[in-house]
């Protein structure tokens, strides 16, 4: 039976840091992909005006989606200017609501970057508000609430700590090791990214950075490559273990 998964975080390219390799074993086991970025990344660069930077990211993250036959969708708020609010989390009850998800994998809750830490709060929220019919999220053209809640997962930080360094530990680990060209030919798609990160983060190649950190979490269950989840588990979400279920064969536990 195919599942609709919804991915969402908060700029191009995290999703493909984080989750890329579990995205396209989904989508390569006939499951349909839905990639939603909370920005179009409008603030980073320092050649381009937000909104010129803002159209070559939005492309840069549907070549990649289209890499593995997903769509790919924008909430359209700014970056550092995600807030965990009322009219933001009828915007994110929209987006849900229009994609129809079975899954969302969304942010950590706690992660080195407030637009991260927003995007979790408000997914987590908007997942328990979306099947709710009386709640409107006022839009012109108002898709219908969702049937029920759909399963959450918390994909990792960013290089699996927390602000202050320490490891945050997956429930369970996605044999990516399979898909990780893949991976890795998404994540090349942001090629503006490199640029920016080079001159913002200090690091001056992402894909490598992808590499090593997706390596790291492999490491955690004793595999070549590796991509953590944790599923949430707050009352009244469904506690039936499903992405796990469509990924037979390829979870594998956390090593003590």
């Amino acid at each position: 039976m195919s599942r609709r998964i919804v991915s969402i975080h908060a700029h191009p390219d995290d999703a493909e840091i984080l989750a890329g390799g579990t995205l396209a074993l989904l989508a390569a086991r006939g499951h349909h992909i839905t990639i939603v970025t909370m920005t179009p990344g409008d603030k980073g660069s320092r050649e381009l005006p937000p909104e010129e930077i803002a159209r070559v990211r939005r492309r840069e993250a549907q070549r990649a989606a289209e890499l593995i036959g997903a769509e790919y969708r924008c909430a359209e708020f700014r970056d550092l200017a995600i807030f965990n609010d009322e009219p933001s989390r009828r915007r994110v009850v929209e987006t849900l609501r229009a994609a129809r998800p079975d899954i969302v994998l969304t942010s950590s809750p706690v992660d080195y970057l407030c637009d991260h830490e927003a995007t979790s709060t408000l997914t987590r929220d908007a997942c328990f508000a979306a099947p709710a019919p009386n709640y409107h999220t006022l839009a012109e053209h108002a898709a219908a609430a969702l049937e029920r809640i759909p399963h959450l997962y918390f994909m990792d930080a960013v290089g699996g700590q927390d602000r202050e360094g320490n490891p945050i530990q997956p429930d369970f680990v996605v044999d990516v090791s399979g898909v990780f060209d893949t991976k890795r030919d998404m994540l090349a798609e942001h090629e503006s990214q490199r640029r920016w990160l080079r001159q913002h983060h200090g690091m001056d190649n992402y894909l490598e950075m992808m590499e090593a950190w997706t390596r790291s979490c492999g490491q955690r269950a004793g595999i070549g490559y590796g991509e953590g989840f944790r599923r949430y588990k707050g009352h009244p979400y469904p506690e039936s273990p499903l992405l796990e279920e469509l990924l037979e064969g390829l979870v594998k536990p956390v090593l003590q």
